[in-house]
């Protein structure tokens, strides 16, 4: 069921990225967002990543680009991925997982749902969520409750991922403005630690402790080789899939794929060194 219409376009709205892994694991996979992000630890095997760009601003709806943000994640790795999102109008969430298609909730400003009750018991059920309290407080989030809003909807959702670790830095909730968002994401760098943040292109750019004043770090190098590696890693599948099942859209997303790794293979020197 498509759960695009009534969206707002170019209204104010953010998104938030919780990946079902630690940072270790999520970073060289970050760049197929082709988004400056930030990356936060968020609890026992989370991580929160915070993309600084606002491409819905062009003309796309929120939905749309956390799907593709979440889908980008997920495809080729073990781990979920779940994206929430808000506009001007609407809330929602949509969880990643693989190649399967991504699951969708929405709720409208006022907080009514447009869900389906299936759905949620799916999104519990992909991220590890199994019958108790957790699946029953993601179930109450389909039902009427005319005090809570769409907003509301969206952190009574992160409230019941608690119970699989889940803790977003303080400062970090749905219907914050991005601009708020990313400070804070900036400021997470717990004493001793370093914070990563994923430039356009493959280049890692350490910040915090250990790094000069502005940030020093990667621009190419390893960290381009390594995003080289995974798109290329993740573009061969995807290719052979959209062949098989002659799905021109797949073929064309692993092409791409493919062909970025390759090219920034070449300028990294990923395929001359061991």
């Amino acid at each position: 069921m498509s759960t695009d219409t009534g969206s707002s376009r170019g209204a104010a709205g953010g998104v938030l990225l919780l990946c079902r892994a630690g940072p270790d694991a999520v970073a060289p996979v970050v760049p197929l967002l082709r988004e400056r992000t930030g990356i936060a630890g968020a609890g026992d095997g989370w991580t929160l990543l915070v993309p600084e760009g606002e491409p819905w601003r062009n003309g796309e709806t929120v939905e749309r680009v956390a799907t593709g943000w979440a889908f980008a994640l997920a495809v080729g790795v073990s781990w979920p991925v779940l994206a929430v999102w808000w506009d001007a109008d609407r809330s929602g969430c949509v969880l990643a997982s693989g190649f399967r298609r991504p699951v969708p909730y929405v709720w409208l400003g006022n907080g009514t749902a447009v869900g389906e009750d299936e759905a949620m018991r799916t999104l519990g059920e992909g991220l590890g969520l199994g019958a108790g309290a957790g699946a029953g407080a993601l179930l109450a989030l389909t039902r009427p409750e005319p005090s809570v809003d769409g907003i509301g909807r969206l952190r009574g959702l992160l409230a019941a991922l608690a119970g699989l670790g889940l803790r977003l830095p303080d400062g970090v909730a749905p219907g914050e403005t991005v601009e708020g968002l990313r400070e804070v994401v900036r400021e997470v760098v717990p004493e001793g630690a370093v914070r990563e943040r994923v430039e356009v292109g493959g280049g890692v750019r350490a910040a915090g402790a250990g790094a000069e004043a502005g940030g020093s770090g990667v621009s190419g190098g390893t960290g381009a080789r390594v995003v080289a590696w995974v798109q290329v890693g993740l573009g061969v599948p995807v290719l052979v899939w959209g062949v098989r099942r002659r799905r021109a859209g797949w073929v064309v997303a692993g092409l791409v794929l493919v062909g970025d790794g390759v090219v920034g293979g070449v300028r990294a020197g990923a395929w001359g060194r061991a």
